[in-house]
């Protein structure tokens, strides 16, 4: 073992994980802030639903298909400072001019011209941020090889994300948000929305910048791809191989089910929060505390109950109780059987409800992106390529493909019901319902399919030790051979 593949072994200290995970800010904060573009373009600026769902539709659609793209010139990439980090400096400057920009189309723009607007930079910053995100992510499975401290280092990652959002939620439900005479639903009041956006995009800049700078010394311990001459033909070949990786098909058509629920949940959230749960701005930002509360016993509870019943059913058994605690007090209150607004047990069983699904949620999902990390070893057992940029990206083009065309779904949801546009806090209660009746069953539905799926993934801790084993066997091979011959010749485990 040489002393760069020593290095790379080693176990990872605090600060590296800490502004690792720190990183996760931006795209934490990135996807609850446009998750509210629907309301925002729709209840504020007056664009109606459809024609803002198929905007943001289109957007995560060709968002979608760059981030393979962007994955595999990660993973082929060569400088001096290795094959993820020029992609994370790059990205900071442009998140910053996009995400400015999108929330400020012209007044005096028609309603076309506003869609048009809301397409050019909410793709803008959909691609932008991916710069970041891709080659990040791709860092986890080269900095921590081993099973269940990949897990770890995930739940710094997922703490995070989830805090960044969280951080934006309740600056925008406490702060920004707050009541007028004129607004007493402080999210419709237009001019709130600016500070809160300048406040997001000084998140997003500062975590990428600092946890870039933070992980730069660990760059000489990455893995460096030999140089080689491969023409087109031989890339696409090895990128199909790792493509059909078993493990990698279940992960995929687990997003891609999961990912028009998450499309439908992200798209309505506010509207459910509005309109259902009749909670204005402050109370909002309340229970974004249960969340935040969550985040250690989640990442805790990920750790242990992956350690003791294994990565899968740890992964399946989270993913169907926080389903169960996050709509089955809809559907308790749609019978009747919630406590009613305005009572003094109302606030304190939301909290409650959401910090359990916190818990359950957070732990789910960093297990799972734990599990995915997995199959980059599996994968390059079967091809020799070590494609981290690849794997991550494919699962988030299939999450992203999906809910983007799960975007249009929200608004054809409130088109159905004749929801209005601008509306007030005394929407009727029949197109709230009606409304409820078709977000509850599609979501619930889909989400069980996609946990489902995952029963169907192979990898175990034998399975993955057996994969490391492996692969070190073929790389001290391959580094033997290039001593003796000077050759620079692909990993290949399989030899």
């Amino acid at each position: 073992m040489n002393a760069q593949t020593a290095a790379a072994h080693a176990p990872l200290s605090f600060r590296t994980k800490f502004l690792y995970g720190f990183g996760s800010i931006s795209f934490g904060v990135h996807v609850y802030v446009l998750s509210l573009l629907l309301f925002f373009y729709n209840q504020v600026i007056g664009v109606p639903a459809g024609l803002v769902s198929l905007a943001l539709a289109a957007t995560i659609v060709i968002d979608a298909v760059w981030d393979p793209i962007l994955g595999q010139v990660s993973d082929r990439l060569r400088t001096p400072w290795g094959r993820r980090h020029p992609l994370m400096y790059a990205s900071a400057i442009p998140v910053a001019l996009t995400m400015l920009a999108l929330w400020r189309p012209p007044p005096a723009f028609s309603v076309e011209q506003k869609a048009l607007w809301l397409f050019v930079f909410a793709l803008a910053a959909r691609l932008v941020i991916s710069l970041y995100e891709v080659p990040s992510q791709a860092l986890a499975p080269e900095l921590v090889p081993e099973y269940h401290e990949r897990t770890a280092l995930l739940g710094y990652r997922w703490i995070f994300y989830t805090l960044g959002g969280a951080v934006a939620t309740m600056s925008g439900y406490l702060i920004f948000f707050r009541a007028t005479p004129k607004y007493p639903l402080g999210q419709l009041n237009p001019a709130a929305w600016g500070p809160l956006t300048v406040t997001a995009t000084i998140m997003m800049v500062g975590s990428i910048v600092i946890s870039a700078l933070g992980t730069h010394d660990r760059i000489k311990t990455l893995h460096r791809p030999p140089p080689r001459r491969a023409g087109f033909g031989e890339v696409l070949r090895e990128v199909l191989a790792t493509l059909r990786n078993w493990n990698l098909g279940v992960a995929l058509t687990a997003s891609m089910i999961g990912g028009v629920s998450y499309g439908i949940y992200l798209g309505l959230q506010l509207y459910v929060d509005t309109f259902f749960w009749r909670l204005p701005a402050m109370s909002v930002g309340v229970l974004s505390f249960a969340n935040l509360a969550s985040l250690l016993p989640g990442a805790w509870a990920a750790a242990a109950v992956s350690r003791r019943f294994g990565k899968k059913y740890a992964c399946v058994g989270f993913f169907l109780l926080g389903l169960v605690f996050l709509q089955g007090p809809i559907l308790l209150r749609m019978l009747g059987a919630f406590p009613e607004v305005g009572t003094a047990a109302y606030m304190p069983a939301l909290f409650g409800v959401r910090f359990m699904h916190g818990i359950l949620t957070n732990a789910a999902y960093i297990v799972v992106t734990s599990m995915i990390a997995d199959i980059t070893e599996d994968a390059q057992v079967k091809t020799g390529a070590r494609s981290e940029g690849l794997l991550m990206a494919a699962n988030s083009f299939v999450t992203k493909l999906t809910a983007g065309l799960a975007v249009v779904l929200p608004g054809v949801m409130l088109s159905a019901v004749h929801f209005p546009a601008r509306a007030t806090a005394a929407v009727s209660p029949e197109a709230v319902r009606n409304l409820m009746w078709l977000y509850l069953p599609s979501t619930v539905a889909l989400s069980v399919a996609s946990i489902l799926t995952w029963m169907l993934y192979r990898i175990d801790q034998q399975t993955h030790e057996r994969n490391l084993a492996t692969v070190a066997a073929a790389a001290a091979a391959a580094e033997a051979r290039t001593e003796v011959l000077g050759e620079a010749a692909p990993i290949r485990a399989a030899e």
